[in-house]
């Protein structure tokens, strides 16, 4: 148990790339798999045996502590430290430092799906007497993602920009263990990235940077197409939470959801609050926000399906982003990364990808 470590989360960033989604919510509170994004992760932090954890943010910070409150129903003591400017990772890490106490500090980016052994992580950290300690993965393609490498004892040995050919598979998976101290040493009041600035300036002082390496699940949740996957994997049980509100399976069925008889539903569906599917449609990995509906013989792949939205009879919505309250009007085809703004209504027949037959 890490009853002796206290964690630090950075969220809050105006960075989500949904925007036809909101343009109020930051991403970790996204709806995932039926909960914000962010309790995914404070369920992790919880499990571990971490008591107490500070969120950094410097947007829309009352929409954390309004959900979140000061952890208490979470079984964690939640502080909240506000940027008064963007400050970076490294930056956000600083501001936050007159708030820890613990000697070893577990600092994560929230936006990120990880199921790591986090008593693991922490335990390379002081086994190796490291001053910092980076989770790291191996990755099928590191090409589009800055490579770690390590020697035999796990000692970082450099941080690579994205090249065509890297030399090793180990990614930064956004998962570090600081020794408390080394976060003073890190320059206040101004923005600083730890990929960029920190880690490259501890390795040039000699400072001890381990690698602790596995094949955890991982996914960053940068884009519209690994939120839904994230949410999916969650609802089938493939990436970790202790944050589900119901059990695993093919669908996540939230409160006053229904589905018509000869309705198909499954590949780590959630479906909202209040949702209505009628009969025939067809459902697959998808993210039917609360008050969504979904009309008979509609096939709806890998998508988004915005709160209050509607997607009319025998549609086709496939990789897509359908904005809150839209409407997809029957018979329409959606694919290949659309995104749909909010309170859009589309005619029947309005937009087609296959030919006429």
């Amino acid at each position: 148990m890490l009853d002796d470590v206290e964690a630090v989360v950075l969220v809050g960033g105006k960075g989500t790339r949904l925007r036809p989604l909101t343009l109020s919510a930051p991403k970790p509170m996204l709806p995932t798999a039926g909960v914000p994004f962010l309790a995914h992760l404070l369920s992790r932090i919880r499990a571990a045996g971490v008591r107490r954890v500070v969120l950094g943010t410097s947007y829309l910070a009352e929409t954390f502590s309004a959900y979140f409150g000061d952890g208490a129903a979470l079984g964690l003591e939640l502080r909240y430290v506000v940027e008064d400017q963007p400050l970076g990772t490294g930056g956000g890490i600083r501001n936050v430092a007159e708030h820890l106490t613990a000697a070893d500090v577990l600092v994560f980016n929230g936006d990120v799906l990880c199921g790591t052994d986090l008593g693991a992580v922490v335990g390379t950290h002081r086994r190796t007497a490291a001053d910092v300690t980076l989770h790291l993965v191996r990755v099928q393609d590191p090409r589009a993602y800055g490579c770690v490498p390590t020697d035999a004892d796990g000692r970082v040995l450099d941080f690579l920009e994205k090249t065509d050919d890297p030399p090793t598979d180990q990614i930064n998976a956004g998962c570090y263990v600081f020794r408390r101290s080394v976060i003073d040493t890190i320059p206040q009041g101004r923005p600083v990235s730890v990929e960029r600035e920190t880690f490259p300036g501890l390795l040039a002082a000699g400072a001890r940077v381990s690698g602790h390496v596995d094949n955890a699940y991982w996914r960053d949740m940068g884009t519209p197409a690994d939120l839904i996957h994230g949410s999916a994997d969650l609802v089938r049980g493939v990436a970790p939470s202790a944050a589900l509100p119901g059990p695993t399976g093919e669908v996540m069925l939230l409160e006053g959801a229904k589905i018509a008889e000869g309705a198909l539903v499954f590949g780590g569906t959630t479906v909202g609050r209040g949702v209505q599917i009628g009969a025939g449609a067809r459902i697959e990995g998808a993210m039917l926000f609360d008050g969504a509906a979904v009309d008979e013989g509609a096939i709806i792949e890998h998508a988004v399906i915005g709160a209050g939205a509607r997607v009319g009879q025998g549609a086709s919505v496939v990789d897509t982003v359908v904005g809150d309250r839209a409407v997809v009007g029957a018979q329409c085809e959606l694919r290949g990364g659309l995104r749909l703004w909010p309170d859009v209504i589309l005619p029947p027949h309005g937009v087609r990808f296959s030919p006429d037959v």
